[in-house]
C-alpha cells in the first residue's frame, strides 16, 4: 500500500469513528430539554456541516496526484483538528 492509501484509510478510519460519535452525541442531545435541544440540534448541524467539508477535502485528497498529495496532507489535518476541536468542544457542553 503506499503511504497515499495509507493516508487516506487512516483519514476515512478518523472522520468515520468522529462521524459515529456525533450520531451518539446528537442521541444524546435529543434527550435534553427543549431550550437546550434546540441549542444543541444547531451546533449539531454546524458540527455536520465540517463533517462534510472533512468529506469533500478527503475526496480531492484522494483525487490528487501521486505528486501533489503530499501538499495536501496539511490541509486536511488542519480540516480534521477543527472538527475534532469542534466536536470536543460541544461533547464537553452536552
Amino acid at each position: 500500500m503506499t503511504a497515499k492509501n495509507t493516508y487516506i484509510e487512516t483519514m476515512k478510519s478518523q472522520l468515520d469513528a468522529l462521524d459515529a460519535n456525533m450520531n451518539k452525541l446528537e442521541a444524546k442531545a435529543e434527550e435534553a430539554k427543549a431550550d437546550a435541544r434546540d441549542a444543541y440540534l444547531e451546533e449539531m448541524r454546524k458540527l455536520r456541516h465540517q463533517s462534510k467539508l472533512a468529506s469533500a477535502k478527503l475526496d480531492e485528497l484522494k483525487a490528487a496526484s501521486e505528486d501533489t498529495w503530499k501538499a495536501m496532507t496539511t490541509e486536511m489535518d488542519k480540516v480534521r483538528e477543527a472538527l475534532v476541536h469542534s466536536f470536543n468542544y460541544f461533547k464537553s457542553q452536552v
